[in-house]
């Protein structure tokens, strides 16, 4: 349970709270299931706090310095996190649905089985965060840096990820079905086994990314640059490829039916056994 003394020391304002911080950094103060819910923290010092199963839905923690602070199994539901540093923390299992995290720093933050839908994490930093099986569904990450992240088995659906950096970032199994990608920075990513059904990747960068067994039907790669992917395997029954640039793309046994690939480039790509269109 959470120390009641902290409880009557956050309660006197957060810059008696960050100057008592100061004063006693050795000290880690335990919040474990605290009722913070609607709490005015902004500017807050939880620098390492435990926070673990605490509610903190509606609170407004504008620029507070959250890193390597624990929010497992949080309740974050609405809450103002524009600005926050997070880096580091541990956000298992917390529940951050419609959350604002616009411009917050979550580099090698834990976000594992996170309920993220409908959060803003606009130019947001995420690079190196592990989010496996967490649900980003409807989630808004235009301009977020999401380079060398881990999404494995995660839900990106009706996801907007435009303008995105998720060069490197792992995606297996993950589920971006109708995500918005449009000019997607998605060099070197992996993708096997996800499903990218309806995904809109006009003008995305795919380069040499790892597209292996990827459901691409009825998606939009209309001018994307797509040199030396592999998209063995792939389904992109109905996809539009018009303009894509696949030089030197591994397309073996990839089926193509009722595509769309005027204009595309295919020297020196591998099309064997591939099921390409019938242009008659």
């Amino acid at each position: 349970m959470a120390n009641q003394e902290y409880l009557a020391l956050l309660n006197r304002g957060v810059i008696v709270w960050n100057e008592w911080r100061y004063k006693n950094p050795h000290l880690q103060p335990d919040f474990t299931n605290a009722n913070l819910r609607g709490f005015n923290l902004e500017g807050v010092n939880f620098q390492g706090v435990n926070l673990t199963g605490s509610d903190l839905s509606l609170a407004q923690l504008i620029n507070a310095n959250c890193r390597d602070a624990i929010f497992t199994s949080a309740q974050l539901i609405n809450a103002n996190l524009t600005a926050i540093n997070l880096q580091g923390a541990n956000l298992i299992n917390a529940n951050l649905i419609s959350a604002d995290l616009r411009n917050a720093n979550l580099i090698e933050a834990d976000l594992v089985n996170a309920n993220l839908i409908g959060t803003d994490l606009q130019n947001s930093n995420c690079r190196y965060v592990d989010a496996t099986s967490a649900n980003l569904s409807r989630s808004n990450l235009a301009n977020a840096d999401l380079m060398k992240a881990n999404f494995s088995y995660a839900n990106f659906n009706y996801a907007n990820l435009y303008n995105s950096q998720l060069i490197g970032s792992y995606f297996y199994q993950a589920n971006l079905d109708k995500a918005n990608l449009i000019k997607a920075h998605l060099s070197g990513i992996y993708l096997s086994n996800s499903s990218l059904r309806e995904a809109n990747l006009y003008r995305a960068d795919l380069r040499f990314a790892e597209l292996k067994k990827v459901d691409l039907q009825d998606a939009n790669l209309q001018e994307s640059y797509c040199r030396g992917i592999n998209l063995k395997k792939a389904i992109l029954i109905r996809a539009d490829l018009t303009g894509a640039n696949l030089r030197g793309a591994d397309l073996r046994r990839a089926n193509f039916t009722d595509a769309l690939i005027d204009n595309i480039n295919l020297v020196d790509a591998n099309l064997q056994e591939t099921i390409m269109p019938d242009i008659n």
